[in-house]
């Protein structure tokens, strides 16, 4: 049998593991390896792709990669050893506390003025970033599905000057599978800090220590965070921490990072192994009993000996890699030509001894010392509260009926809740507000008898322009409350999950919906969260891809003009403006698909986290970020942008004030432009400057047209209810803001850049001309 054949329930062993390559190297990273036991948990609402129960957690993969692992014939699920209580160890010691390897010396210290850096080392959605916040006191993004950290970010430890600690990506393995599992083993191999912090998740020691064990290896001052112990604690289970120190030869330390237990005492201890560079007193994990994998291993050890020490790559680390086949650290090694062989020798002994192929070895040694530290040292937990209610909820958010169904409701609820009651409600208090304070500030310079140029830049420039962007504040506030709940809670990785097949028909993972939904609050981060894609080429696309998805800084621009040309239909416009932008996007993806990016998209390997309830400070500061970035832009982008298009209306090429508008410096630059939009209706000077200056930030184009018309009567006496649909379409579809397209740019490079800003114009324009034709014949 297959894995593909294995029925919803069933459990059966793993026999081998087909394919080769970066995928079949992650399968075995994740626990996919001959002896263990799988369960099939359920297949996604349109078929596929599959999830799969292994080492007490939940992956998703395709069938047609299921369909290359080999299963013996169903049977009765194991049960697994737990470690038996003792009467002299408590269940756990306290947060913080741990064994005899907190207590030990070793003489020199680094001097003091030496810079302690750290790295936080973790599996990905295991609690890093929400410690790097307790660490710091900084308040990085906080998310409940893998890869919310996609770039590595610096702090100081609080309390601890001299001490720098790097939050780097989350990864499964040191063998790189994505571009930003590379960022984590880049920086610990060629940064080489004073001391790693490696976090793991308590509730799932076994898949976490396969990353512990490779981190040891390294041989750096390491100390150990137990994460959750309060959730393992809560289900009845726990850890005999100094047992578990006595296999791992490192501190151990129980911690909650959620609340703050345990994190002075771990700051202690990871100073201490760093400042006296304590290294691990285990990083040999076979032994005779494990036989010829024991020995190859130790063969290519003594081999590379003096190869590794020059280029400074812990020997036992290069030994497992190469035996692995990673390519990499056997180039960096510059090996003879007959060491080279050598080594293939080596390595064809071992798979002779094994029974296994040398990969396969390799994972199936480090597994079963995880099994047995485990069964020695675990106290298992019975089934959690939280995978008990992350199970009633998928049986109707992933159901097979019921997921796709519960997708497109929860995100139409999400934009009605947005755009029509919550958001809505709040724009008009503070448009009310801001409306009342304009008029007071007028009268008050009247009163003074303040010179009416100077009158007219507070008043018509800087109030009328930034309060009329301030306004819509509430309203991408509102979208990003709703956007931050279902990405904390869980339930955007099953987005990925129940939209894999849709999105292969386009060429895509479903792994890329991801950067995709993130994109409709911001391009921004939505392109750096494409980092989690372990295949450049649907990285490429998926950035290509993701400002076609309407960020939130175009939603002043369409409740601006929905207001005003199409009141009764408000939602619906909206919703009906997300879908355009949604369909183009798939239209490009069709096309990307046949052309630029031919080929298959990457295979779909996904761990599903369970559902948690959303932290209230997570979102609150998530909240507070967005809003006061949106702050910033406003009083300083925006602020001078309004600046600029006040002087250059109010004054002519003379440097005179104008009377009226036409004879500006301002109509005569945006004159060369304005015939380009003529064929769609909006060829006025005026809205073209708009949409120049919504290159530097969407939000602007609002703040310059209300400068540019000064009344909306003018706009409405400008723009035809056609024009209007037209411009809302080119505004959805054309040129990003300067910001995404400098992340573009650092993504993938100039020429890209370069192209989708050239590319998304036409694109935009091509757009709006049948919307305009149409438009004007209904």
């Amino acid at each position: 049998m297959t894995l593909r054949d294995l029925k919803i329930g069933n459990t059966a062993t793993i026999l081998s593991v087909g394919g080769n390559g970066a995928l079949r190297q992650h399968f075995l990273d994740m626990g996919l390896i001959q002896g263990a036991e799988v369960t099939v948990v359920k297949y996604a609402p349109m078929g596929d792709p599959i999830e799969l129960r292994i080492h007490g957690y939940e992956l998703t993969i395709r069938l047609e990669d299921a369909k290359k692992i080999e299963i013996s014939n169903p049977h009765e699920a194991k049960q697994e050893k737990t470690a038996r209580r003792k009467k002299e160890t408590i269940p756990h010691p306290g947060y913080g506390e741990g064994g005899k390897y907190h207590e030990r010396k070793t003489e020199n210290p680094l001097p003091e003025d030496t810079v302690l850096t750290f790295a936080l080392v973790g599996n990905q959605n295991c609690g890093k970033t929400t410690l790097f916040n307790q660490l710091t006191g900084s308040n990085q993004h906080v998310g409940n599905f893998p890869g919310v950290t996609v770039d590595r970010k610096d702090g100081v430890i609080k309390g601890h000057s001299n001490t720098l600690l790097t939050d780097l990506p989350g990864i499964y393995s040191m063998s790189p599978y994505s571009s930003e599992e590379l960022v984590t083993r880049e920086f610990l191999l060629k940064e080489k800090p004073k001391g790693i912090i490696n976090i793991v998740d308590a509730t799932n020691i076994e898949r976490n220590m396969y990353l512990s064990m490779q981190l040891l290896e390294l041989n750096m001052p390491m100390v150990i965070a137990l994460n959750m112990m309060d959730e393992l604690r809560d289900n009845g289970g726990s850890v005999l921490v100094n047992e578990l120190e006595d296999y791992l030869g490192v501190p151990v330390v129980p911690i909650s990072a959620s609340r703050a237990e345990g994190i002075d005492e771990l700051v202690k201890h990871a100073i201490h192994v760093a400042k006296y560079q304590e290294c691990p007193e285990n990083t040999d994990f076979c032994d005779e009993s494990t036989g010829g994998i024991h020995r190859g291993i130790h063969a290519v050890m003594h081999l590379i000996e003096d190869h590794a020490k020059d280029v400074d790559i812990p020997v036992r680390f290069a030994a497992s890699k190469i035996l692995e086949g990673d390519r990499k650290v056997l180039e960096h090694l510059n090996l003879t030509q007959n060491e080279t062989e050598t080594l293939e020798h080596i390595s064809r002994q071992t798979e002779e001894e094994t029974g296994l192929d040398r990969a396969s070895a390799i994972a199936s040694m480090r597994f079963d010392y995880i099994k047995k530290v485990c069964g020695e040292t675990i106290v298992r937990p019975h089934e959690s509260k939280e995978r008990i209610r992350s199970r009633k909820m998928d049986r109707i958010l992933t159901g097979k009926y019921t997921g796709i169904p519960a997708f497109i409701g929860i995100m139409a609820l999400v934009f009605w809740l947005t755009f029509s009651v919550i958001g809505e409600g709040l724009k008009n208090l503070l448009e009310m507000g801001i409306t009342s304070l304009t008029g007071l500030v007028s009268e008050a310079m009247a009163a003074a008898g303040v010179n009416e140029v100077l009158r007219s830049l507070v008043v018509d420039g800087i109030f009328t322009g930034v309060g009329g962007v301030l306004s819509f504040l509430p309203i991408i506030v509102t979208l990003f409350f709703f956007l931050s709940i279902l990405e904390d809670s869980g339930y955007l990785a099953r987005v990925a999950f129940i939209m894999d097949k849709l999105l292969r028909k386009l060429g895509l993972s479903g792994r890329s919906i991801v950067p995709m939904l993130i994109g409709f609050g911001c391009t921004v981060p939505g392109v750096m969260a494409s980092r989690t894609l372990p295949s450049e080429r649907d990285r490429k696309m998926t950035i290509l891809l993701t400002p076609f998805m309407s960020c939130t800084a175009k939603l002043p621009i369409y409740a601006f003009f929905t207001a005003l040309f199409f009141p009764e239909h408000g939602a619906l416009v909206m919703i009906g403006l997300y879908l355009f932008g949604i369909a183009a996007g798939i239209l490009m993806a069709l096309i990307f698909k046949k052309t630029m990016f031919q080929g298959e998209p990457v295979p779909f390997v996904l761990e599903l986290p369970n559902y948690r309830m959303p932290g209230a400070k997570n979102v609150a500061q998530l909240l507070w970020d967005k809003a006061k970035d949106f702050l910033q832009r406003a009083f300083t982008i925006i602020f001078i942008a309004v600046l600029v298009i006040w002087f250059l209306q109010s004054f002519d090429l003379s440097f005179h004030l104008v009377t009226d508008s036409k004879d500006s410096m301002l109509a005569a630059a945006a004159g060369f432009i304005s015939p380009i939009f003529t064929p769609i209706g909006f060829g006025d000077w005026r809205i073209s400057t708009a949409l120049v200056t919504g290159f530097m930030a969407k939000e602007s184009v609002v703040s310059s047209l209300t400068v540019l018309f000064g009344t909306t009567d003018a706009l409405l006496g400008t723009l035809t209810t056609a024009s209007a649909a037209s411009l809302l379409v080119f505004c959805l579809l054309y040129t990003p803001c300067a910001a995404a397209v400098a992340s573009i740019k650092r993504e993938l490079g100039g020429k890209w850049a370069l192209g989708v800003v050239f590319g998304q114009f036409a694109i935009a324009w091509i757009a709006a001309v049948p919307v305009y034709y149409i438009a004007v014949l209904l």
